[in-house]
């Protein structure tokens, strides 16, 4: 953890104005990242903040910024369901803002459901192949210009919860769930080697029931307790919260 740079908490007043900053934000930063190697990848999120993040982007004058053709859009996790299931990150993601961006579909990297895949396990090593075809020669995954990540009010990140046998895996890319404490049961998610390999890592966090699992993950505790405590950027990690999940931690910037 110390070969890292110290996380960065920056608190909004409120959800609306997070919205909006982090939206803003995302889209520099993208346009940065094409700036330098020409495509950008980023791995988005799930939940309400995921989602609300890019109806942000969307909704600011900073839109056009971006060169979407050539954008690889990833998922973090997905629930095991099928395409086009209101439940599914991507369904979400593409309804807030996906849909109406001019992407090059063959860039987005949605994780197969049970209409394409013959079980949850299938559709992880699937992903997997799919990652390390579009990785440098030699590596298992992209280098991600920006990894988007919720944070549960138990502490989980993508869909690895605290107490967890899946915090454990580290010979695989991407695995399959078929015993998520949360419903549903079937999930696919990247591992944290895979977690690990974005320049930069946010976290988007919203409400007062977040608030102590903000301040037990920016306090080091054990990844058992706090899943999200574990993922950093290379370059940097962002906090971004809002007040209430904020709560008594203190600012820095």
């Amino acid at each position: 953890m110390t070969a890292y740079q110290r996380p960065i908490l920056l608190v909004h007043r409120d959800r609306e104005l997070l919205v909006a900053a982090s939206g803003a934000r995302l889209l520099l930063a993208l346009s940065e990242a094409q700036s330098r190697s020409g495509t950008a990848h980023l791995v988005l999120t799930g939940g309400g903040m995921g989602s609300a993040i890019l109806a942000g982007a969307g909704a600011s004058g900073l839109l056009g910024l971006v060169d979407w053709g050539r954008l690889h859009v990833w998922w973090g996790d997905e629930r095991y369901l099928p395409t086009g299931h209101p439940d599914r990150n991507d369904t979400q993601n593409r309804a807030a803002l996906l849909d109406s961006l001019p992407l090059d579909p063959a860039k987005v990297h949605a994780v197969a459901g049970p209409d394409r895949s013959g079980s949850v396990h299938e559709s992880a090593r699937g992903y997997a192949g799919e990652l390390a075809a579009a990785a440098a020669p030699g590596q298992p995954v992209p280098d991600f210009d920006i990894l988007l990540l919720g944070v549960g009010p138990d502490a989980h990140v993508a869909s690895l919860f605290p107490g967890h046998g899946s915090l454990s895996v580290t010979d695989r890319a991407v695995m399959g769930i078929s015993d998520s404490p949360k419903p549903p049961p079937d999930r696919v998610t990247m591992t944290f080697p895979t977690l690990a390999r974005a320049t930069q890592t946010w976290f988007l966090v919203s409400g007062a029931d977040k608030a102590d699992a903000v301040q037990r993950s920016l306090a080091g505790a054990p990844t058992n307790q706090a899943p999200a405590g574990t993922p950093h950027g290379r370059q940097r990690t962002l906090w971004l919260v809002d007040a209430a999940a904020a709560g008594q931690t203190l600012t820095t910037e």
